[in-house]
């Protein structure tokens, strides 16, 4: 039938999310991305836009399908504030071990990039770091420390967050990983014990 896409747009958008995952959002060409998602440019372009176009619907994806993994580990943040965000980090950790993804993360590249993008997409990597941090402090608001104590975590278990995918991609190893986590956790659970 005319007009009919003849390709699955989710295995081609996945595709793509990987190869500018991979790559990088300067380092990946149009032929790249007809490599990754065996399209021609005439169906990219139709179906999706530009490459930056592109890649704003990759940075969505990924954000959506990691996000709601988060927020499935720290909705028992009330009840178990530690465990909750040792799950938060479980997901990052499962990530970086994940062999059919790139080390790192998207939106953390994004954003280490973001001088050198358009505004639309550096904007959208600051949204997508902003929604990590809003679901930390609302988990640990939960866990009721005090609203400075809840930022305060906030902002660095976001960082800490982050700097995991940053040194993923130097090949730190998974106990060097846990390590890092466990001294945040560490100081979390001393601000539990005072609250």
């Amino acid at each position: 039938m005319a007009g009919k896409k003849q390709f699955d747009v989710d295995v081609a958008l996945d595709a793509a999310m990987v190869q500018f995952w991979r790559a990088g959002h300067a380092d990946t060409s149009l032929d790249d991305l007809c490599g990754a998602t065996g399209l021609n440019r005439s169906s990219i372009y139709s179906s999706f836009g530009d490459k930056d176009s592109l890649y704003l619907r990759c940075l969505d994806r990924y954000a959506a399908r990691y996000g709601s993994r988060y927020d499935q580990a720290l909705s028992a943040a009330s009840e178990e504030p530690l465990q909750a965000v040792r799950a938060f980090f479980e997901v990052t950790l499962q990530r970086i071990a994940d062999p059919d993804v790139p080390d790192g993360c998207l939106i953390a590249q994004t954003a280490m990039t973001a001088p050198a993008l358009s505004p639309t997409i550096a904007t959208r990597a600051t949204e997508a770091l902003t929604r990590q941090h809003a679901r930390l402090r609302t988990a640990l608001n939960a866990a009721r420390l005090t609203e400075r104590e809840a930022e305060d975590f906030a902002i660095h278990l976001t960082a800490v967050n982050q700097s995991l995918a940053v040194l993923s991609r130097s090949r730190t190893s998974q106990r060097q990983l846990r390590a890092v986590i466990d001294i945040s956790l560490n100081a979390l659970s001393g601000a539990l014990g005072r609250g």
